[in-house]
């Protein structure tokens, strides 16, 4: 009988010792102004007051006097973390659904472009990896989507890393989230339901845009007059053409969304009618979708969201958090392990300097050089750089606005691609891989010499990053459903075909994105100068920022 692969993160860690402002995100939103949480096993062994007795087996344990505020760790249920290398993108216009940006020659030379020759270089990639990796511990992310990878024999797994992967847990008490079906699961509204109920949860990007076109993507889930190919599995992506009537027909049959309401009002100048989806009852959770037209990490996300909220005033301030802890674990079915901080689930949580301010305003005006320590499955994996030497992880520091963080990489289970390699490296090796994509894009232009193979011996597996809207694989993130006429499908056009001209011709040198808004000068600027964001949006972040 074979072995039975181990978990992404081994049951381990502790026996440790948290105090401080909790902030526990259950059901009541309950607050310990001083609080302590125990950690062992990757377990919250109690969560209650300072002044309660300890359990057994901590009188030892190391304690952290965080004089901070705890929090559970971020989820993030929409993400393409592979671009997040790639800086703001300055959005030359007003859209009003994606299939009008993502065929444009700008986005090419910038976005697709970029990311199909690094995707595609072999000794870089590892690189690409390991930094937006990190980049999104640094939000205090503890669970995102994950960076799915192909081999030139057909083989297509995910990168094991630190962070959380919704597509990939192997464990029974985590079931997987899907994000990828076949465009010929997707032939009509009723297979699509077939394979829907047989998730457990199913992230399916769902009207992109604000006009017709995009809302169709939307009606084409319907089968007939009395049925829907929506139920509890499912969680759309983005939802911005969807209706006060849509959201209605959507809550009814039990779907959820994803909101990612930067990147909405960057494209498109506004974003789903949140309102609407919350009156009627769509569960919503939150993601930052990717750095080229979002925020850098969940953290800015949820400063957008709070942001958009003081002028529009939909959700209150533990509502808004919940989008990105209580609701996401929900929607993953993973709410009896994550999403708040209580007895007996994991111990992913998010440590943020100070309690001078209201428990949640501490966290949604916190800088990124504030998050003391972000712990996944008992794991301190990032924070400040003498709390993790107290916990005794292995570390690679680095500054951020002026204080010493650490980063832990160390795990039982590493990716072999990845490995060993530090952030300081990785992050030396793709920003000069950004500034040599012409060159880069010559070189892979050229015919490859054919390998010989060694008697029974396969040729060893090179891997690339499995970029859904560009790889003809069938298999992508935007099915394209079919249309109501029973002519063609809706939803957004794959990239593959659509441009001749070889990369080696129109991209041009990149700078690579800075791993905080700290370390970016230019960040405000960018947002500033976007065309389709509104003057209060743009003041609301610069304050939080």
């Amino acid at each position: 009988m074979p072995k039975p692969k181990p978990a992404i993160d081994p049951l381990g860690g502790g026996p440790y010792v948290l105090e401080g402002r909790i902030v526990t995100m259950d059901a009541q939103s309950t607050v310990i102004p001083k609080g302590r949480c125990y950690v062992k096993d990757s377990t919250l062994i109690s969560v209650g007051d300072a002044a309660a007795p300890a359990p057994p087996g901590f009188s030892k344990a190391p304690k952290l006097l965080t004089h901070g505020t705890i929090y559970p760790g971020l989820i993030e249920l929409h993400n393409h973390l592979a671009y997040n290398a790639l800086r703001l993108w300055n959005v030359p216009k007003k859209y009003t659904n994606r299939d009008q940006w993502a065929g444009i020659a700008e986005y090419r030379k910038c976005i697709s472009g970029p990311m199909q020759i690094i995707g595609k270089s072999m000794d870089v990639l590892p690189a690409l990896i390991r930094y937006v990796e990190a980049k999104t511990l640094m939000g205090g992310c503890t669970t995102s989507q994950g960076i799915q990878l192909f081999s030139q024999a057909g083989i297509r797994r995910f990168y094991r890393g630190i962070v959380r992967n919704v597509e990939l847990t192997e464990e029974a008490a985590l079931p997987e989230a899907n994000t990828r079906i076949a465009d010929v699961e997707a032939a009509t509204a009723a297979k699509f339901f077939e394979r829907l109920k047989k998730q457990s949860c199913f992230l399916l990007h769902l009207s992109e845009g604000t006009d017709e076109k995009a809302l169709k993507h939307f009606k084409a889930l319907q089968i007939d007059a009395n049925r829907w190919a929506i139920s509890h599995q499912l969680a759309g992506i983005h939802c911005a053409a969807l209706k006060a009537e849509d959201f209605a027909t959507y809550a009814q049959n039990g779907g959820a969304m994803i909101w990612s309401p930067f990147s909405n009002l960057l494209l498109y100048g506004e974003t789903a009618d949140v309102k609407a989806a919350k009156s009627a009852g769509v569960r919503i959770g939150l993601g930052s979708d990717w750095s080229p037209s979002g925020s850098k990490n969940l953290l800015g996300e949820l400063k957008v969201a709070k942001a958009w909220n003081d002028t529009n005033d939909v959700f209150s301030d533990p509502e808004i958090l919940a989008l990105a802890t209580r609701n996401a674990a929900a929607i993953l079915k993973w709410d009896s392990l994550l999403g708040s901080l209580e007895t007996g689930k994991r111990a992913d949580l998010l440590v943020i300097d100070g309690t001078d301010k209201d428990a949640y305003a501490q966290l949604f005006e916190a800088h990124e050089a504030d998050i003391g320590l972000v712990m996944i499955n008992g794991a301190p994996r990032y924070g400040h750089s003498a709390w993790m030497t107290k916990f005794g992880a292995k570390k690679e520091t680095r500054k951020v606005d002026g204080q010493t963080q650490a980063f832990n990489f160390v795990q039982e289970t590493q990716d072999e691609l990845v490995g060993k390699l530090s952030l300081k490296n990785a992050e030396e090796a793709l920003a000069a891989a950004l500034q040599n994509l012409p060159q880069t894009a010559k070189e892979l232009e050229k015919p490859k010499p054919a390998v010989p193979t060694l008697g029974l011996f396969e040729e060893l597996p090179t891997w690339e990053l499995a970029l859904d809207e560009i790889q003809h694989t069938e298999i992508g993130l935007r099915p394209r459903l079919p249309a109501k006429n029973g002519r063609g499908r809706v939803g957004a056009l794959p990239l593959q075909g659509l441009v001749s001209e070889p990369l080696s011709q129109i991209v041009k040198p990149l700078v690579i994105d800075p791993l905080t808004v700290a370390d970016d000068p230019d960040f405000l600027d960018n947002v500033a100068g976007q065309k389709n964001l509104k003057p209060e949006l743009k003041a609301g972040l610069a304050a939080r920022y």
